[in-house]
């Protein structure tokens, strides 16, 4: 393909070499580079090693034909605009090659003029189809599981379910606190799978009443009800071909659960307000930092939604069960601030690691992030030290205290003691305390009895 100073190529397939020598001629005076096969085979193999912007193959080969040529260029080469040219008494053919995917075709006796037309309209189409493939493979390579840090081993394992999944269509429940990733893991599943080329719409459960939140997934029709002055088309519909991300499913209402077990199991929609269900093509991965069981037990979730939603369950681990991942994430991000904030550091201080890794960061990945971009703004010089450091209430909350064990102290009498220091810091807020432990709220209250703790 063409770079920016050079000019575009067009790779002629011709056997008559009166014919070759003209058309290398308005190939020339249009500005173009040409390069010339006489056979269809040798056209083929100039072409992989060439790359041209633009083919012009003649229909009628001495060894294989153009429409083989075509086939063969589509299957390997499927950028590059491929225009045929034939005989009058040909152009059935030459139809038949349109519907094979030719970009466009011309009779001979050629018409020179016509000829750099529809090459400047081809060069023109493979010159926005190389933008369109470089912008879907920086997009791709943004969002691909293989972007994400992960040095510690509890991510390795996240990464490796990823890779195991991402090429399937099974609907993914991602398990995680917030600020851990969920999101990213989703898209990651949709970069690396093969619905990449697909739309990616994330809809957040917990953003919308419940009525907004029906119109906002499956679509309304024009006066369902007040206001919808025109249809609209859910985030199912809008998802065809690719991935919908249902973030925080836990807060969903019945009603919604209701509907969303409908569209899994009959794969169609039905609008507010419609009278008709309209199919989708949608892989399903949802999200929840909340226990989807516990919301089971309580009558709060459906146990058949969460049944079919938990195909495959990828749980993120907290920043605080991967240490060894803050300093490339911090690395990450102090990149990322300056590029945003035209700030210049040049390198972070050992200190300013270890006061970030002396942390627990119940806000996570997205503490992490706001922490580093704050300090970035505020820093007076060009290291990024542990006194630059916009902690706020980040470090109160998260000391990293050497643990020490009284002599004589049982296992029990240690978790004992060490749920109630976490309960009197979450003033006795169990879905806080559980987080903070990584145990179930469920435990949680069943530990408060055993150890009768003052807290019931």
């Amino acid at each position: 393909m063409m770079s920016v100073n050079e000019p575009s190529t067009v790779f002629v397939i011709e056997d008559d070499p009166d014919g070759l020598r003209s058309v290398k001629e308005a190939i020339t005076d249009a500005g173009y580079a040409v390069r010339v096969a006489a056979t269809g085979r040798g056209g083929l193999d100039g072409i992989l090693r060439e790359m041209p912007d633009v083919v012009l193959c003649d229909l009628f080969l001495p060894d294989i034909d153009g429409l083989k040529v075509l086939e063969e260029i589509r299957r390997s080469k499927p950028g590059i605009p491929v225009l045929i040219m034939t005989a009058y008494g040909s152009v059935a053919s030459a139809v038949k090659a349109l519907k094979q995917g030719a970009y466009d075709f011309l009779t001979k006796p050629l018409d020179l003029d016509d000829l750099q037309v529809k090459l400047a309209r081809a060069i023109e189409t493979s010159r926005l189809r190389t933008q369109v493939t470089q912008l879907r493979c920086a997009v791709q390579g943004r969002y691909s599981a293989r972007s994400m840090i992960a040095a510690a081993p509890a991510m390795q394992e996240v990464l490796g379910q990823i890779a195991a999944v991402a090429g399937t269509n099974a609907t993914v429940l991602v398990l995680g606190e917030s600020g851990t990733g969920k999101e990213l893991v989703a898209r990651a599943l949709h970069a690396d799978g093969r619905r990449a080329d697909g739309p990616f719409v994330a809809v957040n459960c917990g953003a919308f009443a419940e009525t907004l939140l029906e119109s906002e997934l499956f679509g309304h029709e024009k006066g369902s009800f007040t206001g919808a002055a025109t249809r609209h088309e859910g985030a199912f519909e809008r998802a065809h071909g690719g991935t919908l991300f249902l973030d925080e499913i836990g807060i969903a209402p019945k009603s919604v659960q209701a509907r969303l077990l409908r569209v899994l199991e009959e794969r169609e929609v039905m609008r507010v307000g419609g009278k008709l269900p309209v199919k989708v093509d949608v892989r399903i991965v949802a999200a929840s930092n909340r226990d989807l069981d516990e919301l089971v037990e309580a009558g709060e979730f459906r146990h058949d939604l969460l049944y079919r939603l938990q195909v495959i369950t990828i749980r993120l681990p907290p920043l605080r069960e991967r240490r060894e991942d803050i300093r490339p994430l911090t690395d990450r991000f102090v990149f990322q601030s300056c590029e945003e904030h035209s700030r210049h550091i040049e390198s972070v201080d050992p200190g300013c690691y270890t006061r970030l890794e002396g942390c627990d960061w119940p806000g996570n990945i997205r503490e992490l992030r706001n922490v580093v971009e704050a300090s970035v703004i505020m820093a007076t010089g060009p290291v990024l030290r542990g006194s630059d450091l916009q902690m706020g209430r980040s470090e109160v909350s998260m000391p990293r205290h050497a643990l020490s064990i009284p002599p004589g102290m049982s296992l029990a009498e240690l978790e004992k003691e060490a749920l109630l220091q976490a309960l009197r810091r979450n003033e006795g807020n169990r879905q806080m305390t559980a987080d903070a432990l990584g145990i179930s709220t469920r435990t949680i209250q069943r530990k408060i009895r055993d150890y009768n703790l003052p807290f019931s």
